[in-house]
């Protein structure tokens, strides 16, 4: 068995052990990450993406949508979050271009439209960098419940900020919070579970 389709068959495990979880309970999917149904965080946002154009949540819609805030030059959680979100939508196969990995900066200044196309192309094509003004950057940063902040370093700087991802349905209903130390497999059954049609009805209200 070759390593594509050992790393399947794990998310088709673990999917299977949600489904089993659910149907004990009989309250919907059971998820790794931590369900946040209901949230009343994280709406939606108004960023522009490298070719300048307004996106919203609304514009994904069908799709699950995971949405995380970073920065380029990380040099750990943010490389290490977006390389996971590309081998999830590897071992999802051809659901995975049914999930949008959405990378907010929150360091517009450094990280101008070219250098966050060329960034997020480095670990997958289809992810999307969205970036705004330093003003609306953290309103937008607050809307969601993201703490960050500019640390000196010499003559330059780092950010400290969250590492949590947010997990939407194809509904757009912020769903999970993904943990940064969740690993590929049980983030890929989570969004599997959410794909699923009944998934975007079990939680309309909390």
């Amino acid at each position: 068995m070759n390593a594509g389709k050992r790393a399947l068959l794990r998310v088709l495990l673990v999917l299977g052990s949600l489904s089993f979880a659910g149907g004990c309970g009989g309250d919907g999917p059971r998820f790794h990450s931590a369900d946040i149904s209901g949230a009343n965080y994280g709406r939606d946002f108004e960023l522009l993406d490298p070719d300048g154009k307004v996106r919203r949540l609304a514009d994904f819609r069908g799709k699950a949508v995971m949405v995380f805030f970073g920065f380029i030059q990380c040099p750990d959680v943010c490389p290490t979050t977006l390389g996971r979100a590309a081998e999830m939508r590897r071992l999802l196969g051809v659901d995975g271009k049914r999930l949008q990995i959405i990378f907010i900066t929150l360091d517009p200044g450094r990280d101008s439209p070219e250098i966050l196309r060329a960034y997020t192309a480095a670990f997958d094509a289809d992810i999307l960098g969205l970036y705004t003004t330093p003003e609306k950057t953290l309103e937008t940063a607050r809307a969601f419940r993201i703490y960050y902040r500019k640390v000196p370093t010499g003559s330059s700087y780092t950010i400290d900020h969250s590492a949590i991802s947010y997990l939407y349905d194809p509904e757009g209903r912020l769903r999970l919070a993904v943990s940064h130390q969740s690993p590929s497999a049980a983030v890929a059954a989570d969004v599997a579970a959410l794909l699923q049609p009944s998934s975007t009805t079990d939680k309309e209200t909390r």
